[in-house]
């Protein structure tokens, strides 16, 4: 039985971890690490700093099928729409610029639940708080070593975190990738932005006519969410919680600041945006430091190989797209890859 690890419990990784469940059964032993402490990635759904059963999207906000991919990824949506993961997006999204053909996706459990779902088919053993640090080739496996201390043994090993933090392991990667490898990895570019979740109490009320707003006269702000409605996700005894992710722009210039500066900036433009916002219960702000791939590895779709035999690749959305669609697109060409080594 081959021991398989993917190191990240992103929307690639739980994808790919499930796939390879489907296509090889009990036939291999799939490992899924995580440095955080729960699933997501990206798309993690946040609770509420003061325990209660509050829970935000602060990072991706909802799914958008494109007609192309309605039909290349059908039975990736049918599957999560069947499940109760996906529904329609009902409520009005102001400012949004897309064509009229596309179709809009919400999670009423979170973003995180469509990670959770395809980590449930995988049968993966999962672990969170896993910082992988450094890999080393040991004849036909490799060692990977945690920043909490020790190493296991894999024969192969995908990576689907972002590249510069793929660029910064220690061990044998640097030496293996070529140099043109080494020159398609440095050219991706990725966005970076703060996000901010205010939850509130149950006798508040918001009375916006939209579930989300993108922003165009703002120095920081670039969208507003009524995060829960949006979700069709109100339920009796829980208030509304809002969202605010800040501007590109924004995020670049103040990227080196620590998110407890940017909440007093971002809470007093939210005022000026939203005049007579009631105080909220509580408040959670995110640094993404890396948010969206604005260039993706050149000439490298879905994957990159850096070792065929003991097997290491790179996948994620930064070899294709930053969107549902270009995650499932990586992780399927992860996936052959795979089923052809093992």
């Amino acid at each position: 039985m081959s021991r398989v690890l993917i190191v990240g419990a992103g929307l690639t990784g739980s994808l790919c971890a499930c796939l390879l469940r489907r296509e090889l059964q009990r036939k291999v032993e799939i490992v899924v690490w995580d440095k955080a402490r729960g699933v997501g990635g990206r798309m993690s759904t946040s609770r509420s700093p003061d325990s209660s059963s509050h829970s935000a999207d602060l990072g991706a906000q909802y799914v958008t099928r494109t007609p192309a991919y309605a039909k290349t990824h059908h039975s990736f949506y049918s599957e999560l729409l069947s499940s109760g993961v996906l529904q329609p997006l009902r409520g009005l999204i102001e400012g949004l610029k897309q064509n009229d053909d596309c179709t809009n996706y919400v999670t009423p459990l979170g973003m995180s639940s469509v990670v959770k779902h395809f980590l449930s088919q995988s049968g993966a053993n999962l672990f969170f708080e896993h910082h992988v640090t450094g890999l080393y080739r040991r004849g036909a496996s490799w060692e990977v070593q945690r920043k909490e201390g020790g190493s296991e043994m894999f024969d192969a090993v995908v990576l689907t975190m972002p590249v510069p933090q793929i660029l910064q392991l220690h061990g044998d990667v640097g030496h293996l990738l070529s140099v043109q490898q080494k020159q398609q990895l440095d050219e991706v570019v990725y966005s970076s932005r703060f996000a901010l979740a205010l939850f509130y109490s149950p006798d508040v009320s918001l009375s916006f006519p939209w579930v989300a707003r993108y922003v165009t006269d703002s120095p920081c702000v670039r969208y507003i969410a009524v995060d829960s409605r949006k979700r069709n996700a109100d339920a009796p005894g829980l208030g509304p919680s809002l969202v605010v992710h800040t501007s590109v722009p924004f995020g670049l210039e103040h990227l080196e600041q620590d998110k407890e500066d940017i909440q007093p900036i971002l809470l007093q433009e939210l005022d000026r945006l939203l005049p007579g916002l009631p105080q909220p219960m509580s408040i959670k702000c995110q640094k993404w430091r890396y948010s969206q791939v604005l260039t993706s590895v050149p000439d490298c779709p879905g994957h990159m190989t850096i070792l065929d035999q003991p097997l290491l690749i790179c996948g994620g959305d930064a070899f294709s797209h930053s969107n549902f669609d270009g995650c499932v697109e990586s992780a399927l060409s992860v996936l052959s890859v795979l089923k052809t080594s093992l």
